[in-house]
C-alpha cells in the first residue's frame, strides 16, 4: 500500500510515473489525497486538485490494475483501506482472472 499526496506542485505525468513505478514495484493498495497544509511553518499548497482529476487519476490507476484505489480531497493513508481492500478482494475471490481484468 502507498499514498501519494497532490496539491504540492507535481505534473500529471509525476503521478502517472509515479503509479506506474508502484505497479512495478508490486503495490496494489494506493491512496492519492490533497496536501492541505499543516501550518504556516510548512510548505504552502501549490495547486488545489479537483474532484474530476481525482477521478481521472484513479481510473488511470485501475486500468493500470491496483486492486484498490482511493482518490479524492479527503483521503488519506489509511482511508478505511484495510476494509475496502478486503471487500474488493473478496468480490473478486471467485472471478477468473480474465473476468477482474475486463473489469478494469
Amino acid at each position: 500500500k502507498s499514498s501519494i499526496m497532490l496539491g504540492c506542485g507535481e505534473t500529471r505525468e509525476d503521478v502517472i510515473a509515479t503509479m506506474k513505478a508502484l505497479r512495478e514495484a508490486g503495490v496494489d493498495v494506493v491512496t492519492l489525497g490533497q496536501y492541505m497544509r499543516p501550518t504556516k511553518k510548512h510548505m504552502a499548497v501549490a495547486e488545489y486538485v479537483t474532484p474530476e482529476a481525482f477521478d481521472a487519476y484513479a481510473k488511470i490507476a485501475e486500468s493500470m490494475g491496483f486492486l484498490y484505489v482511493a482518490s479524492g480531497p479527503m483521503v488519506r493513508s489509511s482511508y478505511r483501506a484495510g476494509e475496502l481492500f478486503l471487500t474488493n478482494l473478496m468480490k473478486n475471490k471467485d472471478q477468473k482472472p480474465q473476468e477482474q481484468v475486463a473489469e478494469a
